[in-house]
């Protein structure tokens, strides 16, 4: 009954922790593409074929349901993933969703026409790939009209973070957030388009200011995945126990996320 949850590095970890706070007794089988890491600088179909390798990997542990806990991931590959490769029997699903139902206030499954929200100036926080595969922006307007975003490619953060480097990830947050804020000075709502970034929400938060709602995916994605295996308890794959697995160096990469969740974790070789 494991589900499978990747990602490019580690920023996938957040949400793998929220997933085990709501769903304690699910197996969790978590795969970092950290030899390959970070998915934000390379080409789409670079990101297609590491994402597809990776799912493949994770099928084999016996997950049939995989979360891309990557919006790198999300962005760049999932809907050609799911046209074009994923079979019947599997599902792969991305972290975008979850967000923009919680930001439109509308529920999972809700095909009605897109319509006004409240919110009307958006912020994206987002790895460079991911803002130019403007996936966010066409998920959105599926579910809402009248919205104005304005993305910021955030260079330099998620390495920062998986070096541990937390004085310059700070610093690169507040310059991408004094760039976007350039541009547009009153955002009402801040989307953190990439599972690295709740680690930096309170810098994000602050340097946004008080009077704008930040919107981050672990929770989200965690509340959606428990909805989804309520509908669909057929996608529960056969793996049956949890494990970390990585195609970087385990050790490094064991210390890095024993670092980043402030818990021990063990890596294996993927």
């Amino acid at each position: 009954m494991a589900v499978g949850v990747f990602d490019s590095g580690i920023g996938g970890l957040t949400v793998l922790d929220a997933v085990t706070r709501r769903l304690p007794d699910l197996p969790l089988v978590y795969l970092g593409d950290n030899a390959h890491a970070p998915y934000g600088v390379r080409t789409h179909d670079d990101i297609f074929n590491l994402t597809c390798a990776a799912v493949e990997r994770l099928w084999a542990e016996g997950c049939d349901l995989v979360i891309l806990a990557c919006n790198t991931a999300s962005a760049a590959a999932l809907k050609r993933m799911q046209e074009t490769w994923v079979p019947k029997d599997k599902r792969v699903l991305g972290v975008f969703v979850p967000m923009i139902e919680a930001l439109t206030e509308r529920q999972w499954g809700d095909n009605s026409p897109p319509r006004e929200v409240a919110v009307r100036h958006v912020a994206l926080f987002a790895t460079p790939a991911t803002v130019a595969s403007r996936a966010f922006q066409r998920e959105l307007a599926f579910r809402a009209i009248g919205v104005d975003v304005e993305a910021q490619p955030c260079g330099g953060v998620v390495d920062a973070i998986e070096q541990g480097d937390e004085i310059l990830a700070e610093a690169l947050v507040r310059s991408h957030v004094e760039a976007l804020k350039r541009r547009m000075p009153h955002p009402q709502a801040a989307v953190l388009g990439c599972t690295h970034y709740p680690l930096m929400e309170a810098t994000f938060q602050e340097a946004l200011g008080p009077d704008v709602k930040v919107f981050s995916q672990a929770n989200l994605v965690a509340e959606s995945l428990a909805d989804y295996l309520v509908r669909r308890p057929e996608m529960l794959g056969s793996g049956t126990e949890s494990k970390f697995l990585t195609t970087g160096d385990p050790k490094a990469v064991s210390s890095k996320a024993t670092q980043f969740l402030r818990r021990r974790i063990t890596f294996e070789p993927a």
